[in-house]
């Protein structure tokens, strides 16, 4: 049996009654987890959903997700998790894509889905308690889960289209469960008694593997918040005794500027891991400080998983580093023309293993684009060290070219976090007429600091060579953002 639902089924038969999802007052222990998507397994099958048909799932991090994630899978379907932000549109466009006859859409999120669901011809279904609810209860359970080959596609992420329009990832079944089992087993090391921050996006890649289905195969504990914000963050991993938290960048930032309230206990949080963007190490080493615990980061994309490389918690962390390969994929550094880098220089990651996506739906071109002689190619830029370590050094696509000289914008930002009025920070390069690319800074300062933007590209302009530092820096009160949380740096609008 290769489904990635036989995880929850395999859970709910070890640990029946602990409790495998929680949202504030509502859970569900993993018997009933199982349970209920067992229904909705039967009544998407009910509705003529039949093995490899796509359902897509627009929902935030609510209790329903697990529960219709798992029952998709249990039916043999293809999940298709979107944005709920997205707008009615954007929907249309990912349900005709990928064919998906039905749309399963939380409350806040219907009239979107709706509309996108008349005008792609597909089915919307609401889940409310009211509604809904019955319905499901008044459905007899799936009895057996749908068989799948393990190459069979499990779920499809859409890319957040930075050129042209968005490509769906098939990841596998094989893809799936062996990124979580791995996530467990050796880079998370949780098991039942574990409970895991569910602060990421689940339908993202991050937070569905590392958060969702590594709780899942771990007979763990998983709290939802649906959207973040620090306070409330806080008050949930003091609630719920969470023992490991998962973030992105912006989500450490925001945390270490609420602070922590003296009536919250944290002790049990022994784990703190960091992906989806790099964290600046400034950030990382006042996080550990503050919070008295590692900070492990990992890399990924959509089509590895996500997890390709992580610091592995029996060898020494190196801030600043990706860390090593995990288990079952291969890293290398490749020039522009295909031939691996020498040690020491600066490549873009190639990656192969039983993460990599079986391709992009129905974008041959786009597959053979990405994965070439075996390997994915990522677009991001990286070093690595003689123990085998990455470090990430930029995207390709954000290298600034200024006079003939590189620059990456990551090594700048690095030591604008380190300046004492600095929150957060972007480098981003903008065209001109003698250098070809300036560089250029945004910046939000912390509540209550001052500065001035000569003041901050000076203090740049003493830590780096001449070429490097930013020329232009300018203020803003907030940096755009994704569903993740990672820094947008395609929609900052610098005027040369």
């Amino acid at each position: 049996m290769n489904n990635l639902a036989t995880l929850l089924a395999e859970s709910a038969w070890a640990e029946r009654d602990r409790i495998a999802v929680r949202q504030d007052d509502l859970t569900l222990t993993y018997a009933q987890l199982n349970d209920t998507s067992a229904r909705i397994a039967a009544l998407l099958q009910a509705k003529g959903v039949r093995p490899g048909d796509r359902v897509t799932l627009v929902m935030p991090n609510v209790i329903y997700f697990p529960v219709m994630y798992y029952g998709i899978l249990h039916a043999g379907g293809v999940v298709v998790p979107l944005n709920p932000l997205l707008k009615a549109r954007e929907i249309a466009f990912a349900l005709r894509d990928s064919g998906s006859r039905i749309a399963l859409a939380a409350p806040p999120f219907a009239d979107e889905v709706a509309a996108a669901a008349a005008e792609a011809g597909a089915e919307c279904l609401v889940m409310t308690s009211t509604a809904f609810g019955p319905l499901v209860q008044g459905t007899g359970p799936m009895p057996q889960i749908v068989d799948r080959a393990e190459d069979d596609t499990a779920v499809i992420l859409y890319t957040s289209g930075t050129t042209g329009t968005p490509k769906g990832a098939e990841l596998t079944h094989r893809n799936l469960m062996t990124n979580a089992a791995t996530a467990a087993e050796t880079l998370l090391n949780v098991g039942p008694d574990d409970v895991l921050f569910g602060g990421l996006p689940l339908f993202h890649a991050f937070g569905q593997t590392c958060a969702l289905n590594t709780a899942v195969i771990a007979g763990a504990s998983l709290t939802l918040l649906p959207r973040f914000e620090p306070a409330k963050a806080l008050e949930i991993m003091h609630r719920d005794r969470v023992t490991v938290f998962l973030g992105v960048p912006t989500m450490y930032t925001a945390l270490l500027h609420a602070g922590i309230p003296d009536d919250h206990d944290l002790s049990q949080l022994n784990l703190a891991v960091s992906g989806g963007a790099s964290l600046p190490v400034e950030i990382l080493h006042r996080v550990e400080e503050e919070f008295s615990l590692t900070v492990l980061e990992g890399y990924g994309l959509s089509e590895t998983s996500p997890v390709a490389a992580f610091n592995p918690p029996d060898r020494p962390r190196k801030a600043g580093s990706i860390g090593l390969p995990i288990r079952g994929v291969e890293l290398t550094l490749l020039a522009d023309d295909g031939t691996p880098v020498s040690p020491g220089e600066v490549g873009e990651i190639a990656i192969r293993g039983e993460n990599v996506m079986k391709g992009y739906w129905n974008r041959p071109d786009a597959t053979a684009e990405a994965i070439r002689d075996g390997w994915l190619h990522s677009g991001d830029l990286a070093r690595v060290d003689e123990d085998g370590y990455y470090f990430i050094v930029d995207r390709k696509k954000d290298l600034i070219i200024r006079g003939g000289y590189n620059v990456y914008p990551r090594e700048i930002e690095e030591v604008l976090y380190e300046h004492p009025a600095v929150a957060e920070a972007a480098v981003v390069g903008v065209p001109h007429e003698i250098h070809g690319e300036e560089v250029a800074a945004v910046v939000t300062l912390r509540d209550g600091a001052q500065a001035t933007p000569d003041q901050i590209g000076e203090y740049v302009k003493q830590r780096v060579a001449a070429y490097k530092y930013p020329r232009i820096v300018t203020f803003t009160d907030g940096l755009p953002k994704g569903a993740t949380g990672k820094i947008l740096k395609r929609e900052i609008v610098v005027k040369p």
